[in-house]
């Protein structure tokens, strides 16, 4: 039990250690936060270094972001539930809840077919850009003052050093 924390503690020292400008790794933070609250299994990491990329922030701080973001692997079915529902309501114009899902006559093959990305992935992807932008910008503005709090900081001590 104690392997986890421990991991995603390594992660964050990995992620502090990097050297780049604060607004480069808070960037790449924000990017892995944001891919990260995103129903696109399997290829998160693939879409934080080439998002990190074209938008020039730090690479490696977003696939640790996207690595960080698996603390809420437990709360999936709820965030799924919760992006599910906002996105059908936007693309349903505001005006009507999302029709319930009947499991009992679902089969595998069903997730095969075009009609259920546009009936379920769709309105997963359009809510999980309303649950996803927050937490990039609130990643992006804690990791950037926290960087920038730890510059001055280091910046500080040397002058002390200096003198």
């Amino acid at each position: 039990m104690k392997r986890v924390p421990a991991y995603f503690a390594a992660l964050g020292r990995k992620l502090l250690a990097l050297r780049d400008t604060p607004h480069a790794i808070a960037g790449g933070v924000a990017i892995g936060m944001f891919i990260g609250f995103t129903p696109l299994f399997g290829i998160k990491t693939l879409l934080c270094l080439g998002l990190a990329y074209l938008l020039r922030c730090n690479p490696i701080a977003a696939v640790i972001a996207v690595s960080l973001h698996d603390v809420v692997t437990p709360f999936w079915p709820f965030l799924l539930k919760v992006e599910y529902d906002l996105g059908a309501w936007i693309l349903g114009h505001f005006n009507e809840l999302p029709p319930k899902v009947d499991m009992r006559h679902f089969h595998f093959q069903d997730m095969l077919k075009w009609t259920t990305f546009f009936h379920v992935g769709l309105p997963l992807l359009v809510g999980s850009i309303f649950v996803s932008a927050p937490a990039a910008f609130l990643s992006y503005t804690g990791m950037l003052s926290l960087l920038q709090f730890r510059e001055r900081k280091r910046l500080a001590h040397a002058k002390e050093q200096a003198s």
